[in-house]
């Protein structure tokens, strides 16, 4: 599986049809991945995805830091693909980029 970006006319990228359902299927799965720790500091909660570097929230609540943790996975998505950078796989699901030629 992979997602696939498509060029428009001015030289930006949109995902595809299927490149949206792939992104939302790594996202799941990704999140599925997710640890999570009460801090013993002041009890709140630490999450991350420990196959993805860099993609952690932390938070007041156990909901609060799952949504939080999700929003930063959305984000570490989309600056890897503005970048260029690869994204690893997540359960046999792997999202690659097609440049415009």
């Amino acid at each position: 599986m992979g997602y696939r970006l498509s060029g428009d006319a001015a030289g930006g990228c949109y995902p595809s049809r299927r490149g949206s359902a792939v992104l939302t299927e790594y996202i799941n799965a990704a999140m599925r991945h997710a640890r999570y720790e009460i801090l013993p500091e002041n009890g709140g909660y630490y999450g991350e995805i420990p196959e993805l570097p860099g993609v952690w929230a932390n938070s007041d609540t156990l909901e609060a830091c799952r949504e939080e943790l999700r929003e930063v996975l959305e984000d570490w998505i989309a600056l890897g693909l503005a970048q260029g950078s690869p994204i690893p796989p997540i359960d046999g699901i792997a999202i690659t980029v097609k440049l415009p030629a």
